[in-house]
């Protein structure tokens, strides 16, 4: 089974985009749920997306990638 790392609605107030800012786990790397995965920044402020499964990375979205609320970064399987 697949899950997507979706960024959160309610991370922020505004509609305004983000940008993801670092990767804290590498690609096809297993993580747990609850961890941290990526930061990503928002008018200065600074966010982190935690893992919502256990199971392998696979990232979709890189390193200043421009990102909104909704969007998928990537996978866990």
């Amino acid at each position: 089974m697949t899950t997507g790392i979706i960024i959160p609605q309610d991370l922020w107030d505004e509609d305004s985009e983000a940008v993801i800012t670092s990767w804290l786990s590498s690609d096809g790397s297993f993580v747990k749920k609850g961890d941290l995965l990526a930061e990503i920044m928002t008018e200065k402020i600074q966010h982190e997306i935690e893992s919502p499964a256990d199971g392998t990375l696979k990232i979709t979205k890189q390193v200043d990638d421009i990102i909104k609320k909704g969007d998928v970064i990537g996978t866990i399987r």
